[in-house]
C-alpha cells in the first residue's frame, strides 16, 4: 500500500521539528532580549517573544491566533488525508505551512506567545522564527504549483 501525499507529511514533520528544536535552543541559550550579532548590523539572533502574528500584527490576540493555528492545521491535515493525491509542489507547500502553523500554534497554546529570534537588521525586518520561514516558503511552493497547471483542453489541440 502506498502512502498518499508522503512528501506533505515529511515536510510537515521536518518543519515542525526544526522549528521546535531551534526555539528550544534559543530559550536555553539566550536571556530574553539578548542578541548575538552573527553579521553585525546585518543579521543577529535576538530572543524576543511575540503575542501577535507575523510582524507583531494583532499583538496581544494570542487567544484568537491559537485557535486560528489549530484550525489551519486541522484543515491541512484533512486535505492531506481525505483530499486528492497532490502534486509535489502542493505537498511541499501545504506540508511546510502545516509544520509552521503547528510550531507557532504549540507555542501559543503552551507558552501564550511565540518565540522569535531571526533578526535581519540590514533591512529593519521584524524578528521572526523558523515556523514563519516555513510558512513563507510553503506559500512560494504553492505559487510555483499554481504556475505549473496543465494546459486546458482547448490549448492542447492547437
Amino acid at each position: 500500500m502506498r502512502f498518499k501525499n508522503r512528501l506533505f507529511w515529511i515536510a510537515a514533520f521536518i518543519a515542525f521539528f526544526l522549528d521546535q528544536l531551534t526555539k528550544y535552543w534559543v530559550v536555553q541559550t539566550f536571556a530574553l532580549g539578548e542578541t548575538l550579532p552573527l553579521l553585525p548590523g546585518i543579521f543577529h539572533f535576538t530572543y524576543v517573544t511575540n503575542t501577535g502574528a507575523a510582524f507583531s500584527l494583532f499583538s496581544g490576540k494570542v487567544e484568537w491566533l491559537r485557535w486560528l493555528s489549530l484550525g489551519v492545521s486541522l484543515l491541512l491535515i484533512g486535505l492531506a488525508l481525505f483530499g486528492p493525491a497532490l502534486n509535489r509542489w502542493d505537498q511541499l507547500g501545504y506540508g511546510l505551512i502545516l509544520g509552521g502553523a503547528m510550531g507557532n500554534g504549540i507555542d501559543r497554546f503552551v507558552l501564550g506567545y511565540v518565540v522569535d529570534f531571526l533578526d535581519f537588521r540590514l533591512i529593519n525586518f521584524a524578528v521572526f522564527n523558523m515556523a514563519d520561514s516555513f510558512i513563507s516558503i510553503g506559500i512560494v511552493c504553492l505559487l510555483i504549483a499554481s504556475l505549473q497547471k496543465p494546459p486546458t483542453s482547448s490549448q492542447r489541440f492547437r
